[in-house]
C-alpha cells in the first residue's frame, strides 16, 4: 500500500498587492491581474502597502514601485521580507530614474521590470516567479511530511502548534490535541516484521486522513508508534466522537495484537503565562490522557481531567 497523499494545505489562488503612486499603472495592472483571475489590491503608496499587510497578512505577490512618497519601494521590500519572507516582489521604475539592480535584488525583489512596461514583459516574470514557488512549495513538502506515512511530521508539530493555538486564543475557538499510541505495536513487528509495521503505520495513517476534515483537522506522525492530530473549532463531545470512531474503525482492521490507545485535551491560555507555558502544558495534559488509556489497558480513550471540567466556548 502507497504512503498516504493529502494536500498539506488548501490550494488558493495567488494574492496580489500593487503599490504605485501613479493611479493609471497600479489600476492597470489591477485590471490585468484579475483578468487572469487572480486577487488583486492596490495602494498608493508603501505607507498604505504597510498597513494592508498588517490588516491582512501577507500577499503572495507585490508589485512594487521603486520611487514613491511616504515609504519607498526599497523600505517596504526590506521591511516585509523581514516579517513575511515567503512573498515575492517585483520592482517598477521608470527609465528616468537610477537604481541599481542589485540594490533592488539585495532589498528582497525577485525581479525588475522597468516603466513603461508591457504585460507580455510581466506574464514571463510571473511564470518564472510562479514556478520558483512551486519548486519552494516541493522542498517545504519535504521538510514537513513524514516520509513513510506522508503526513506531517514532528518537526512540523513544533512549529504549527504554537501558531494553531495562538489563532485558536485570538478567534476565540477551541482547539483539541489527541495523542494517539498503538498498544502492543512491538510484539505486532516480532511477529509479522517491520514491513508489516511499517504497512499498518501507513494504514493507520489513511485511517485518520480519511476520518477527520479535509484543511481543517492536522495530522502528524509524532514519533515510532505515536500520532498526533489537532482538532480546532470543535467542542470536546464533537471531539470525543471523532477519536472514538477512529478507535472503533482501527479495531475493525484486525491488527492483533494491537489495538489503540487516545489521550484528549483542550488548549487553554492563561493570559499571565507566556504561550510557549501554555503550548507545553497543552501537550503535556494529552501526554498524560493517553498514558493513563494506557494504564488501562489500552483500547479506549481518556479525556484530560481539566478538559473535562472546561465550558463549551460562546462567543
Amino acid at each position: 500500500m502507497e504512503k498516504t497523499k493529502f494536500w498539506l494545505e488548501k490550494p488558493s489562488e495567488p494574492k496580489f498587492l500593487v503599490v504605485d503612486d501613479e493611479p493609471l499603472v497600479r489600476e492597470s495592472l489591477r485590471h490585468y491581474l484579475e483578468s487572469q483571475g487572480y486577487q488583486c489590491e492596490v495602494a498608493a503608496d508603501g505607507e498604505e502597502a504597510w498597513a494592508k499587510l498588517e490588516q491582512n497578512g501577507p500577499y503572495d505577490i507585490i508589485i512594487t514601485d521603486i520611487f514613491m512618497p511616504r515609504l519607498d519601494g526599497l523600505t517596504l521590500m526590506r521591511r516585509a521580507k523581514e516579517q513575511w519572507p515567503e512573498i515575492d516582489f517585483i520592482a517598477i521604475t521608470g527609465h528616468a530614474q537610477k537604481v541599481k539592480y542589485v540594490d533592488v535584488i539585495k532589498a528582497g525583489a525577485s525581479d525588475f521590470i522597468k516603466k513603461p512596461f508591457d504585460f507580455d514583459e510581466l506574464e514571463a516574470k510571473l511564470a518564472r516567479i510562479f514556478k520558483e514557488r512551486e519548486l519552494r512549495a516541493q522542498l517545504r513538502a519535504l521538510t514537513i511530511r513524514d516520509p513513510l506515512t506522508g503526513i506531517f511530521n514532528r518537526r512540523y508539530f513544533a512549529e504549527k502548534l504554537p501558531e494553531e493555538c495562538y489563532r485558536a486564543w485570538r478567534q476565540r475557538y477551541p482547539l483539541h490535541l489527541v495523542m494517539f499510541d498503538i498498544d502492543h505495536f512491538k510484539q505486532y513487528n516480532d511477529s509479522y516484521g517491520h514491513q508489516a509495521g511499517d504497512e499498518l503505520l501507513r494504514r493507520f495513517a489513511n485511517l485518520i486522513i480519511s476520518s477527520t476534515r479535509r484543511f481543517v483537522d492536522l495530522p502528524f506522525r509524532y514519533g515510532g508508534d505515536e500520532f498526533a492530530l489537532l482538532i480546532p473549532q470543535c467542542e470536546t463531545p464533537g471531539v470525543c466522537k471523532v477519536v472514538s470512531r477512529i478507535l472503533n474503525r482501527y479495531q475493525a482492521e484486525e491488527f492483533e495484537p494491537t489495538t489503540l490507545s487516545a489521550g484528549i485535551a483542550r488548549f487553554i491560555r492563561r493570559e499571565e503565562n507566556p504561550l510557549t507555558q501554555d503550548v507545553d502544558d497543552f501537550i503535556l495534559r494529552a501526554d498524560e490522557a493517553l498514558y493513563e488509556a494506557k494504564r488501562r489497558g489500552g483500547n479506549c480513550l481518556v479525556v484530560d481531567p481539566l478538559t473535562k471540567k472546561l465550558k463549551p466556548f460562546v462567543n
